[in-house]
């Protein structure tokens, strides 16, 4: 954060900011000093899922930035109150009114670069009753030799689809849901 002077507290209002390692901390914080509220800054937590029905692949091509007019799964950030399961479900929907379930863990990846985690699922297309979200141009069922990959959005998006690829019909990773 290098224009402190443009931010405001979020617990006070102040715009009396500063970057200190608070005592007993290992990093450098954002600080009020006028309140003492510690602005903690955590990587973003992206949630979405390689959805498959009768052997196919849905893709969603993206209609925003970035990597707008690429393919890529049905994800996107995770929203508060939500439970990264949920937040997969409702993903797909938005992107391409896709009704699915989760079948299991599929992979997690750690994107360091950009401060960024990522939860992705295998999932089960309840029907082809697909159509374009309003994050989508278009979407699309694809066969494993049908899949666009030179037009792929984001690495991680070839990183899932090759990791659903080698653990498909495997038992590892199920999700078991949180009864409360």
């Amino acid at each position: 954060m290098d224009n402190l002077d443009k931010l405001f507290c979020v617990q006070c209002g102040s715009q009396s900011l500063i970057l200190k390692k608070p005592d007993g901390d290992t990093h450098v914080r954002t600080i009020c000093q006028n309140c003492n509220h510690i602005m903690y800054q955590n990587p973003k937590i992206v949630t979405g899922s390689v959805c498959s029905y009768k052997d196919k692949i849905l893709l969603c091509k993206r209609a925003i930035d970035p990597q707008k007019g690429l393919w890529t799964l049905p994800a996107g950030y995770l929203e508060i109150n939500e439970s990264i399961e949920e937040g997969a479900v409702r993903e797909a929907y938005e992107e391409a009114f896709a009704k699915i379930q989760i079948v299991r863990l599929l992979a997690t990846y750690s994107l360091k670069h950009i401060s960024q985690i990522q939860v992705i699922y295998e999932a089960k297309l309840l029907n082809e009753d697909i159509k374009a979200g309003i994050e989508s141009l278009e979407v699309g069922l694809f066969g494993w030799d049908e899949i666009p990959w030179d037009q792929l959005a984001f690495e991680s998006v070839r990183w899932a689809l090759r990791n659903f690829k080698e653990r498909q019909n495997s038992n590892t990773f199920d999700v078991f849901n949180n009864p409360n």
